[in-house]
């Protein structure tokens, strides 16, 4: 349990790691589950991306360069819920970030398209990254991958959270998303997933996160 992040000695961060048959699970289940979606869930996607494209000009998929297992970095793709020049507006907002900590948040971002507002409300923005998590990339459940920058601001306890392959959903977007205000909390719960992890209990994040796509609570 982490008590005290910021004075955890980093020589204590790697833990006992899940049986080679319970990460072969839960790769299966990765594979089965992401290949099952992408096929049924292919109709919505495609009009999905002719919204994109006729909404807002610029291109249909957002190529999001972060880091996953290790600091490993890794390109997925989004919806473009933003507009063309997000990522160059994001340094004019970086005193607005309502996260405190090494990452960037802001509720009412002006970047955000109206099209891209309700598509985040329901985490459609998210469905490409389904194509991350059948390559291997990515898992369905597991701690949210980061922007290289962040990363490289993170202190030695913090970057136990990508110790695991970084998921399409966690206990961050089902359990607080939208009220944790500081990123150590987040990390904390990131950190309570890894140390309790087991099938059973992705499956549980699996079935809040079905509820909450259907309440409409992301943003």
């Amino acid at each position: 349990m982490v008590e005290n992040g910021s004075q955890m000695d980093e020589s204590r961060i790697v833990l006992e790691r899940p049986v080679p048959w319970q990460r072969a699970i839960k790769r299966l289940l990765d594979m089965v589950g992401s290949a099952a979606l992408l096929v049924l869930l292919s109709p919505v996607m495609i009009l999905i991306a002719l919204a994109v494209r006729i909404t807002s000009p610029g291109p249909i998929l957002y190529h999001w360069r972060v880091v996953g297992l290790n600091g490993r970095p890794f390109t997925g793709y989004k919806f473009r819920s933003m507009v063309r020049d997000a990522d160059t507006l994001k340094e004019q907002l970086l005193l607005e970030n309502e996260m405190r900590g090494p990452v960037f948040k802001i509720r009412a971002d002006p970047r955000v398209t109206g099209l891209g507002r309700w598509l985040r409300r329901y985490s459609l923005d998210e469905l490409p990254q389904l194509w991350s998590v059948l390559k291997g990339d990515m898992s369905l459940v597991g701690p949210r991958p980061v922007f290289p920058k962040e990363y490289q601001q993170f202190e030695p306890w913090q970057r136990r959270k990508l110790t695991v392959v970084p998921g399409l959903t966690c206990t961050w977007q089902v359990n607080g998303r939208n009220g944790v205000a500081d990123f150590d909390d987040w990390v904390r719960m990131d950190l309570a997933y890894i140390d309790n992890w087991s099938i059973w209990l992705d499956l549980i994040i699996l079935l809040k996160t079905v509820r909450a796509v259907l309440k409409g609570t992301g943003r």
